[in-house]
């Protein structure tokens, strides 16, 4: 498969690969190995911020280029940013700006998936703690 030079970097390198725990540290996966796809992210959030802002930004995945390096995008571009069920760019921009073909499509929305269980266990978590 020809993937575009974005692709390439963010796949190749895969800064934001990895785990993290501890406290603040909220987690969220969507899809399965068995299915080809399967993601995670961790989100560390500042405690003492008021709309918890993202320390830092991890995740795994079991899947195609494609969805590692839009994986390892969004994990690198959350950081310093405020919690939000919201990925930090559209499904559909995220599939431009990689260079996805529209038939994994629903490899990315798996991504999403992952971000919105996440987001909303650190959310729910920010929204207890005040």
């Amino acid at each position: 498969m020809n993937y575009s030079e974005l692709t390439r970097r963010y796949f190749d390198g895969a800064a934001a690969a990895g785990v993290l725990s501890g406290p603040g540290t909220f987690r969220g996966a969507a899809g399965t190995r068995a299915q080809g796809t399967w993601v995670q992210f961790d989100l560390q959030v500042d405690s003492g911020s008021r709309a918890g802002t993202i320390q830092a930004a991890r995740f795994l995945a079991f899947a195609c280029p494609h969805v590692i390096a839009a994986a390892a995008w969004v994990a690198e571009t959350a950081v310093g940013a405020q919690a939000s069920a919201a990925l930090p760019e559209s499904v559909r921009l995220l599939r431009e700006r990689f260079a996805v073909p529209v038939e994994k499509l629903g490899r990315l929305l798996i991504i999403e998936d992952a971000w919105i269980a996440a987001a909303k266990a650190c959310l729910g978590s920010v929204r207890t703690e005040r």
